[in-house]
């Protein structure tokens, strides 16, 4: 299993936004091949901070099958103008 995670930084103002519309993003994510669980946590410290936290079967699965899919233009077109800075997605695998 791999967990993918992302730092999002959303733009000032449009938290409630982002999450509405999240709501329905989410959806995407979860119909897709090798997809597992996901979860968007709010940071309390830093205002517009979120973190996602997606775990797939395999890398594959998040960096071909999703990325690569007409899915995940629906998804960039609904989410990615809410960033900025644009997030790094890092990918780790499980040492205990």
């Amino acid at each position: 299993m791999i967990l993918e995670v992302a730092i999002l930084d959303v733009k000032s103002g449009e938290e409630k936004e982002f999450e509405e519309v999240f709501g329905k993003a989410q959806k995407i994510i979860g119909s897709m091949h090798g997809y597992v669980s996901h979860q968007l946590q709010r940071c309390i410290e830093k205002s517009g901070r979120y973190i996602l936290l997606v775990s797939w079967q395999t890398l594959d699965d998040h960096t071909v099958g999703f990325r690569e899919s007409v899915q995940y233009e629906e998804w960039r077109t609904l989410l990615h103008h809410f960033y900025d800075p644009f997030p790094d997605v890092e990918h780790y695998e499980r040492v205990f």
